[in-house]
């Protein structure tokens, strides 16, 4: 699957499935490691304020995405950690190491034209809810389940009119058509940065009112992290922690905070 967020200049915009899917990082940086990565061009970064918006500028000159169109932020923090992420940058230009660049070029080449997609496609999540499948057993793993996911869903449905059914298992339980689509109106009021924040945010949770409830401050950051992974946390418990799992967690951490930042969060 190609990757929106690599710096070709010469590079077509992709599909909404394209840019926002977050393959794995640990991957992705095990990939770009066997290919030559650009080499660093630049002396300075800077955050200029333009047309109530903020550009990045390299040695002076604006960055721009691979689509070609100016890389315009609609607030100085996220610019500003953009910026930090190309001062970060060394001897060679490395994408798996920018998460709010790629988010940002993802928005710009394909969330602002093609925004219906995208918002269908975060919704779709919500079909098959991380936190509508709960565990058979054993029982305190269940109760776990039940006291930390159980206020979410009725968050979700006194706020939003959806009612999301739960089942146990992995049997899949159809969602009521009507609570989607509620939920699908919600969606369509975010503005393209939020939308994109709120589809890579579901992406790496698996769950939609994750997602939603962190875009609208219901949770922090922490507290979304720690109940997308509860079932691994109670498995570490139980068996000890996997180192290779661990740095995956921390990489994919790393991503989750930067969509969050795109919210405003």
């Amino acid at each position: 699957m190609r990757d929106l967020l690599w710096f070709d200049p010469s590079a077509e915009p992709a599909a909404p499935d394209q840019v926002l899917s977050h393959p794995d990082p640990i991957e992705r940086a095990r990939a770009a490691q066997k290919r030559d990565l650009p080499k660093r061009f630049w002396k300075e970064v800077a955050v200029e304020p333009v047309d109530g918006g903020f550009r990045i500028l390299l040695d002076g000159r604006a960055v721009k995405t691979p689509g070609k169109r100016e890389l315009r932020l609609a607030s100085a923090e996220v610019a500003e950690g953009i910026a930090a992420e190309w001062r970060a940058q060394e001897s060679h230009l490395d994408p798996a190491t920018m998460p709010m660049t790629r988010i940002a070029n993802s928005v710009l080449d394909a969330v602002v034209d093609r925004r219906d997609e995208v918002a269908a496609d975060a919704v779709r999540y919500a079909g098959t809810d991380l936190l509508c499948y709960r565990a058979e057993g054993p029982e305190r793993l269940v109760e776990r389940q039940t006291a930390a996911w159980d206020p979410l869903l009725d968050w979700i449905d006194e706020t939003h009119g959806a009612r999301l059914l739960v089942a146990e298992g992995i049997v899949h339980v159809a969602q009521d058509e009507e609570a989607l689509a509620r939920l699908r109106t919600r969606v369509d009021g975010l503005d393209p940065w939020a939308l994109a924040a709120l589809h890579v945010l579901t992406t790496l949770t698996g769950s939609f009112v994750l997602a939603l409830a962190l875009v609208e401050a219901r949770l922090s950051r922490d507290e979304a992290w720690a109940l997308a992974h509860l079932d691994e946390t109670w498995n570490a418990e139980l068996w000890g922690r996997d180192a290779e799992a661990e740095a995956r967690l921390v990489h994919r951490r790393g991503e989750f905070d930067a969509a969050a930042r795109f919210a405003g969060r």
